[in-house]
């Protein structure tokens, strides 16, 4: 099977990088020169399948630039529909690995990483989920909706997580803590929600309604903010209200 994928990102690239892992050769392709001269898709190798692992507001672009008819059509995104795909394209469906990706660290092992997918019709389902299983046996056929709000929940378990530890690298900044102290926390946090659910995992002063903790809390973010100047000062305010909102959240649920 001859499989294109279009778009060196971050997903892109981990995914040609886990296919060649498994002996599975793919044409890993750019996406940006082919918007910037439409002629150049008559380089574009041909394939069975092309997977498309662009950023979702170039990816009907880039479809639209591709003409092959009998090939399966897939892209990788959580909130795009099927009918990014035009009637040109009527093999066509999904292809969501639900993880975080970067190019600076490549993943080998998918095995234990969940794909949720997507067809036109039942022939595409079966193609896709049998491309799939060379990756992961963690395969799932789900909606668009179901996919979207899987997608929303995957922001705030991992995007929002990771600008909190953004925030706490923040506000250790100028002391003698570095921020690795805070891996062993983050490290159980984590393990935890294995065997507990995120309810019953919750912690720290807002689960306990400790209110002197938590003014004197917001009292040194506070100072922080003043003591630092101009743009850095102004983030530890919006530090300080996302604190405020959070604990309200915890004390309401």
């Amino acid at each position: 099977m001859r499989i294109v994928i279009i778009g060196a990102g971050s997903v892109g690239t981990n995914l040609h990088h886990a296919f060649e892992c498994k002996g599975i050769k793919t044409e890993l392709v750019h996406a940006r020169p082919l918007t910037a001269d439409p002629s150049s898709v008559a380089l574009l190798p041909e394939a069975d399948c092309y997977i498309y692992t662009v950023a979702d507001q170039a990816l009907r672009e880039v479809v639209a630039l591709v003409k092959a008819p009998k090939a399966l059509h897939m892209h990788t995104s959580g909130s795009m529909p099927i009918d990014v795909f035009g009637s040109d394209k009527p093999h066509a469906g999904v292809l969501y690995f639900f993880q975080s990706f970067s190019r600076e660290v490549l993943i080998d092992d998918w095995s234990t990483i969940p794909c949720f997918i997507e067809g036109r019709d039942i022939d595409d389902v079966a193609a896709i989920y049998t491309l799939a299983q060379n990756l992961t046996g963690r395969i799932f056929e789900c909606t668009q909706q179901d996919r979207e709000r899987l997608h929303i929940a995957g922001i705030f378990a991992n995007n929002f997580s990771n600008c909190m530890y953004r925030i706490a690298a923040d506000i250790l900044r100028g002391t003698s803590i570095p921020f690795a102290a805070l891996l062993p926390l983050i490290d159980r946090t984590a393990a935890k929600v294995h065997t507990l659910t995120p309810r019953e995992a919750q912690t720290g002063p807002a689960q306990r309604n400790d209110e002197q903790v938590i003014r004197h809390h917001l009292q040194i973010l506070e100072e922080l903010s003043r003591q630092r100047p101009g743009e850095a000062g102004k983030q530890v305010e919006r530090s300080k209200q996302i604190y405020e909102l959070v604990t309200k959240y915890i004390q309401g649920n």
